[in-house]
């Protein structure tokens, strides 16, 4: 499929204080084979009304930025460095004031729905639960709004909705409930783990559509993470590739599109599939396997699988460095061929 890269409009006052700011994020794993290196120094902004996207293979760390962001890490996960929401910091905050904010002011679509939703409740009882809670309205009115967000979502019947359990929707719909239920409190920040894994391309535009709907008319910055290159050229603003933990590359979406400059970037574009390819041809691949975060090499950890390697690759860890105005590359090339 061809890749169209739109440009959104920005809702930021120049000047004005970002509303998430992430600094020097480094999560761990304590593990029975070791400490594993989930996210490695990883920094960067959003403003209001903005969307990035973060992408990278499966392991890069993408969705442990997230769940550090949120707070959600399981016992043995710990973070360090600094989280800003609105200049407060997350990171440390005891759990009673972070659900202040999770919910209301940032709000998290999960990655598989049917997980994520409890099977034993109705969606009715789901979405009633979030306004009951963080909005302290009766249910009769929670039951009004719930079945207001499920029409904007474009859920048909949705009075009938309320009444029926996650099994009984399709998995697009089910995606729509997720959507739902983030946009319910209309949060600043809306966080986004792999929002159309699953679905076929027809109800992935229609999610992303959705997405784009709801930031339209709300101003809510999106962190959308995602592998599929064409999501995020479809919603993005701004775009962070990462590998082994780290942001190996980062800068707004056409620039990444149409100029990639770190080979891991190049590598996952000369990936995708393209309408103006030869169907005869094979697709070009990745050779190799992604780093295991529990042993990163000393050097650039996408060097075992790059074809512009050099000895001081292996050597240190390149750093993130500005090549452009908002643009950044973990590389010591100057330039890709």
């Amino acid at each position: 499929m061809g890749v169209s890269v739109s440009v959104q409009p920005h809702w930021q006052v120049a000047g004005a204080a970002p509303l998430l700011s992430v600094d020097s994020l480094e999560t761990r794993f304590t593990t029975p084979d070791g400490v594993v290196n989930a996210v490695n120094g990883v920094s960067f902004s959003i403003a209001t009304g903005e969307t990035i996207g973060i992408v990278g293979e499966s392991g890069s760390g993408k969705s442990q930025v997230l769940m550090s962001i949120m707070g959600l890490l399981p016992q043995n996960g710990s973070s360090t460095g600094s989280v800003k929401f609105n200049g407060r910091e997350l990171l440390g905050l005891p759990r009673d004031e972070l659900n202040k904010i999770r919910g209301t002011r940032m709000a998290m679509i999960f990655q598989d729905p049917m997980t994520a939703l409890n099977p034993y409740l109705t969606i009715g009882r789901q979405l009633t639960e979030v306004l009951t809670f963080h909005q302290n309205i009766n249910e009769a009115m929670a039951r009004e709004q719930a079945r207001e967000i499920l029409e904007q979502v474009h859920i048909p019947e949705p009075a009938k909705r309320l009444n029926m359990y996650p099994h009984e929707l399709s998995g697009g719909m089910r995606q729509r409930v997720m959507i739902a239920m983030g946009m319910l409190c209309r949060p600043d920040l809306l966080i986004a783990d792999e929002p159309t894994t699953a679905l076929d391309v027809t109800i992935q535009a229609e999610i992303l559509n959705l997405l784009a709907e709801q930031q339209a008319a709300t101003g809510t910055s999106i962190i959308l993470v995602t592998h599929d290159l064409g999501v995020v050229a479809q919603l993005c603003d701004r775009i962070l590739v990462m590998y082994g933990g780290r942001i190996v590359e980062q800068g707004n979406a056409r620039d990444i599109f149409y100029d990639p400059q770190h080979p891991y970037t190049k590598a996952l574009l000369l990936s995708m599939p393209r309408l103006d390819d030869d169907p005869s041809a094979d697709l070009p691949t990745i050779g190799g396997q992604p780093p295991n975060l529990a042993r990163l090499p000393p050097g650039c950890a996408f060097a075992p699988r790059c074809p512009y390697v050099f000895d001081a690759c292996l050597a240190a860890v390149p750093p993130l460095r500005e090549i452009a105005p908002d643009r950044r590359k973990a590389c010591l090339l100057d330039h890709l061929d």
